[in-house]
C-alpha cells in the first residue's frame, strides 16, 4: 500500500492548525494518551468530547484539560448496555472519533457481557460503540494500537479460536491476549477500511501506536492485584525508559489532523524500534493485514455484540 504523503519529521503538536468549529470525541481521556490528546485538541479551540467512567473522572481531567470547549459522555466499555445508552446519546456529527480507552495486561477477569476483559474493553466495546455511532463519524475514526500487537494472535484464525479468545475459554495468559486486542484493533481498521470502499462511508479509519509511553495504563493490572511493591516499580522504569504522554499523543493527534492521510495508514514514534519520537507513516506485522482473519474477527465481534455495521 503506497501513501501519497509522508508526515513531515519533528512534526509537533505546534503543527495542529486552528480547530475552532471541528469536533473530537476521545474515549477513555481521563488520563494518559487520550488526555494529553484532548488537552492540545482543546488548546487549537476545538469542541472536544471524553467518554469516563464516572462523573468523578470526567470532572476531574476536564479541570486538567483546561478551559476549552470540553463536555464528557459516560461510558464503561465493560458493559455494553452502558456502551449502548452513551451512543444513543451521541446526537451531533464528530468530525473524528478515537477510540483510545483501553487495558492491559489484567488478571483473568470476565466483563458483564461474559466476555474477557482485555478483549471486552480494547475490541469489542469499541466495536459495538463506533458500529452504533458510525453515521456521526465525518472524517476520521482514529484507533489505538500497540506495537505489542507483534505478540498476539488467534490461534488457526479460526471463527471458533477467535470465539474463544473473546470469551476467555482456554488458558488465559495476560500478555499474549494483551497483544491479541492490539491486533484486533489493526485487523478492525483494516476490515473498516473495506467496508468503507464497498459502502461509501464519509470517514477514513487509521490505526497508531504510541511507542512505550509513561501512562496509568501499565499500572492498571498491578493495581487490579493489590500489588503496590510492583505497580511502584512499574511506574519508576517508566519515568526513566518511556516517553511523556504528551509525547505518546503525538501519532493520535497526527491521526485526527494530518491532512491526506489515507484508510487503513498507520502511524508510530520514528525513533528506535518505535519506542520514542515523532510521528511517521508505519507497517503492522503481516498478520494485521489477513483478510480472512480479519472477516471472521468481525463475524464474531458482531455476532457477540449484537451490533452490525450494515
Amino acid at each position: 500500500m503506497s501513501n501519497a504523503i509522508a508526515i513531515p519529521d519533528n512534526w509537533t503538536a505546534t503543527d495542529i492548525p486552528d480547530l475552532t468549529g471541528k469536533r473530537f470525541l476521545i474515549t477513555g481521556a481521563t488520563s494518559g494518551i487520550g488526555l494529553a490528546a484532548a488537552s492540545e485538541l482543546a488548546r487549537r479551540n476545538a469542541q472536544v468530547v471524553i467518554t469516563a467512567r464516572s462523573v468523578e473522572k470526567a470532572r476531574e481531567a476536564i479541570k486538567k484539560i483546561g478551559p476549552g470547549l470540553v463536555d464528557y459522555l459516560l461510558m464503561d466499555l465493560t458493559d455494553l448496555d452502558s456502551v449502548r445508552k452513551a451512543a444513543a446519546r451521541v446526537d451531533k456529527a464528530f468530525d473524528v472519533v478515537v477510540l483510545n480507552a483501553g487495558v492491559m495486561a489484567t488478571p483473568f477477569t470476565k466483563t458483564k457481557d461474559g466476555f474477557e476483559l482485555q478483549m471486552g474493553t480494547n475490541h469489542l466495546g469499541h466495536f459495538a460503540f463506533a458500529g452504533l455511532i458510525k453515521n456521526q463519524i465525518k472524517d476520521r475514526l482514529v484507533v489505538v494500537s500497540s506495537f505489542a500487537h507483534k505478540m498476539g494472535n488467534f490461534g488457526d484464525n479460526s471463527i471458533e479460536s477467535i470465539r474463544n479468545l473473546c470469551l476467555g475459554i482456554g488458558k488465559y495468559q495476560k500478555w499474549p491476549v494483551y497483544g491479541a486486542t492490539k491486533l484486533a484493533n489493526l485487523l478492525f481498521v483494516a476490515e473498516v477500511e473495506r467496508l468503507r470502499i464497498t459502502n461509501n462511508w464519509s470517514f477514513i479509519p487509521i490505526a497508531v501506536h504510541p511507542g512505550y509511553s509513561d501512562t496509568n495504563l501499565q499500572a492498571v493490572a498491578s493495581q487490579m492485584r493489590g500489588a503496590a511493591m510492583e505497580e511502584k516499580v512499574t511506574m519508576a522504569i517508566n519515568k526513566v525508559l518511556a516517553q511523556p504522554a504528551k509525547q505518546g499523543a503525538l501519532p493520535t493527534l497526527a491521526a485526527c489532523v494530518f491532512p491526506g492521510l489515507i484508510g487503513a495508514s498507520f502511524i508510530g514514534p520514528n525513533g528506535f524500534l518505535e519506542m520514542r519520537g515523532t510521528p511517521k507513516l508505519t507497517r503492522a506485522r503481516a498478520l494485521a493485514y489477513d483478510q480472512v482473519l480479519a472477516k471472521n474477527l468481525w463475524t464474531v465481534s458482531e455476532e457477540l455484540t449484537k451490533v452490525s455495521w450494515n
